[in-house]
C-alpha cells in the first residue's frame, strides 16, 4: 500500500464520514429540540406543506367552536326566558280559572294577573345575549353563526351556518309588538295602563285585548271563558317556540362535541406527520455520539500515518 505526504486518503475518509455523523447529530439534535421530525419545508415539503394547511384549518375549528359556543349561551338564554314565560301563563290561566268562580272578586285576580303581566314584559325584554334578544323582536326572530368549517378534496373551503329561531307556531316573535303574546286574543276587554310599556325595538302599545294588556275588572263570563281559550292557545305557541329552542340545543351541542372530535383527529394527524419519536430520536442521538467519538478517533489515527513516514528518513 503507497503512501503519500500530498495525499492522505484514510484522513479524508475519515473525515467525511465524520461530518456526515455530526450532520445527522445535529438533525436529530434539532428534532430533540423541537420536538418535530418534520419542523421546516427542507425536511419534508410534502409533509410540511399538509401539515401547515391541517394546522390551519384547526385554528378555524376553533372559531367554529367560539362561535357554537356563543350560540350555545344564546339560545340558553332564550330557553330560560321561555320556561318563565310558560311558568307565569300558567299562572294567568289560573287565575282566570279562578276568576270564574262565582263571587270572586275580579278585581282582586287582575292585582295578580297585573303582577304577572309586568313580570312577562321584564322577562321578555332582559332576555338578551350579547345584545341579541329572540324574544321581544328587537332582533328579529332568528339568528345565525357559524357552526362548521370544511375543506374539500380541491382544496376549497367553505363555512355552514345554524339558524335559531323562536318564532313558535304563529310566524312572530314571542313578546314586543306584533309578538304572540302581543296579539289580540279572544274576549273583548279594556286595555290596562301596564300593558302600554312594549318589550319590541319600538316600545310601542300593545293591541287592546293582548294577553299583556288585559283587564278583567269588568269581565263577564263570556269574557273570561273565551280569554282562557286564549291563553291556552298563546302557551301552545310559546311551547311550540321552547321546542325549537330545545332543537337548536340539542343540534348544537351535538355540533360542538363533532367540532371538538374533527380538532383532535386533525391535530393527530398532523402530529403523526411531523412529530419526532422521542424514543427513536434518543437512542439514536446515543447512537450518533458514539459514531462521533469514533470518527474522531479514527480520524486521529489517520492523521498520524504522515508522521510513520519520518521514520523511515531517521526522523
Amino acid at each position: 500500500m503507497s503512501s503519500s505526504i500530498l495525499t492522505n486518503a484514510s484522513a479524508m475518509t475519515a473525515l467525511q464520514n465524520l461530518a456526515s455523523t455530526q450532520k445527522s447529530l445535529a438533525s436529530t439534535q434539532a428534532q430533540i429540540s423541537s420536538g418535530l421530525k418534520v419542523a421546516t419545508a427542507s425536511d419534508n415539503a410534502a409533509y410540511w406543506s399538509i401539515s401547515s394547511t391541517m394546522k390551519s384549518d384547526t385554528g378555524a375549528l376553533s372559531a367554529v367552536s367560539d362561535a357554537l359556543n356563543l350560540g350555545s349561551s344564546l339560545v340558553s338564554t332564550a330557553s330560560a326566558a321561555v320556561t318563565s314565560t310558560l311558568t307565569l301563563l300558567n299562572k294567568i290561566k289560573a287565575d282566570l280559572v279562578t276568576a270564574q268562580q262565582p263571587g270572586t272578586s275580579t278585581a282582586s285576580v287582575q292585582t295578580d294577573i297585573s303582577a304577572q303581566q309586568k313580570s312577562l314584559i321584564s322577562i321578555l325584554s332582559s332576555a338578551s345575549f350579547n345584545g341579541v334578544n329572540l324574544l321581544d323582536g328587537s332582533s328579529g326572530t332568528s339568528a345565525s353563526f357559524v357552526s362548521s368549517f370544511t375543506r374539500d378534496a380541491s382544496g376549497s373551503t367553505s363555512v355552514q351556518t345554524l339558524s335559531v329561531n323562536t318564532s313558535g307556531t304563529s310566524g312572530t316573535q314571542i313578546g314586543g309588538t306584533g309578538g304572540i303574546l302581543a296579539v289580540a286574543i279572544s274576549g273583548t276587554i279594556s286595555t290596562s295602563a301596564q300593558g302600554t310599556a312594549g318589550t319590541g325595538a319600538s316600545a310601542g302599545a300593545y293591541a287592546a285585548g293582548s294577553l299583556l294588556a288585559i283587564d278583567i275588572t269588568s269581565a263577564t263570563a263570556a269574557d273570561l271563558k273565551a280569554l282562557q281559550a286564549g291563553v291556552d292557545q298563546l302557551i301552545s305557541q310559546v311551547t311550540g317556540a321552547g321546542t325549537q329552542l330545545g332543537t337548536a340545543s340539542s343540534v348544537i351541542t351535538n355540533q360542538q362535541a363533532y367540532v371538538s372530535s374533527l380538532s383532535d383527529a386533525i391535530t393527530s394527524g398532523v402530529g403523526s406527520l411531523v412529530d419526532a419519536d422521542m424514543n427513536v430520536a434518543s437512542t439514536r442521538l446515543q447512537a450518533l455520539q458514539t459514531q462521533q467519538q469514533l470518527g474522531i478517533q479514527a480520524l486521529s489515527i489517520a492523521n498520524q500515518n504522515s508522521q510513520l513516514i519520518l521514520k523511515l528518513f531517521g526522523q
